[in-house]
């Protein structure tokens, strides 16, 4: 009966999108440690923050969520399915995955419509659905009067909304953001965290942020504070500075 119970009182709560356990990972035959035992759960919908200083593991988690790295032992799964085993990992990073960088990754060459296209070639959606697709994006992010523009022609704020906005292009369910706000002033930092805030909030999707930058950690509802490749701190970003 107690199982019966505890088996309702789980169907009830949000499912859990990431769980790790034991999570290690090792460069250089052993060398570097980056990750020394990490164990975590990550709930649909919620806004994480990843904080901690420069080496302490939060890329290298990071890549593992997105499955651009596997661990050196432990295990990692989402939505009940093993990341290790995955039959194709380009398919979950196209179709469950929004990465957003630091350095924006936009094609210099290409128009904010065509990069935020790219990532919709998976899909096979003809030009018509790309192109109307792209351009419902970069309204939502409040660039549909630079629709045609080269990077070149784009501020750094405007740049990472179109990021953003490729980041989004095929609907996925969780948004892995390295540093977003890295290279840009702290106005057009505020902005960019003022869209994903609404993002999440509207399109109830899972968030989660690396930086090394207590305010902006402070928008999250969740704060994993990393050191040394462990997670020191897990709860509410406003006790964080008691941490570490």
């Amino acid at each position: 009966m107690n199982s019966t119970s505890s088996k309702s009182e789980l169907a009830a709560g949000p499912a859990v999108v990431f769980e790790a356990a034991g999570l290690k990972k090792d460069f250089d035959d052993g060398q570097i440690e980056a990750l020394r035992g990490v164990d975590f759960k990550i709930a649909e919908g919620e806004f994480v923050a990843i904080v901690g200083p420069s080496g302490s593991g939060k890329t290298t988690l990071l890549q593992m969520l997105g499955a651009l790295d596997h661990p050196s032992t432990g295990t990692l799964s989402y939505r009940g399915e093993s990341l290790l085993d995955l039959p194709d990992a380009a398919a979950y990073r196209s179709h469950e995955i929004g990465f957003i960088f630091q350095a924006f990754h936009l094609l210099p060459t290409f128009t904010a419509s065509e990069n935020v296209q790219i990532p919709m070639f998976e899909n096979h959606k003809s030009r018509a659905a790309r192109k109307t697709r792209a351009l419902e994006l970069l309204k939502a992010v409040g660039l549909e009067q630079r629709v045609n523009h080269f990077p070149a022609k784009l501020s750094g704020g405007e740049r990472q909304r179109v990021a953003i906005a490729r980041s989004l292009a095929n609907s996925p369910s969780v948004l892995l953001a390295d540093e977003p706000t890295g290279n840009l002033d702290s106005e057009s930092a505020s902005h960019v965290l003022d869209l994903l805030t609404s993002l999440h909030r509207e399109r109830h999707m899972t968030l989660i942020l690396v930086t090394h930058d207590m305010n902006v950690a402070a928008r999250a509802s969740r704060a994993l504070q990393m050191k040394d490749g462990h997670i020191v701190f897990d709860g509410d970003p406003a006790n964080l500075s008691h941490h570490g």
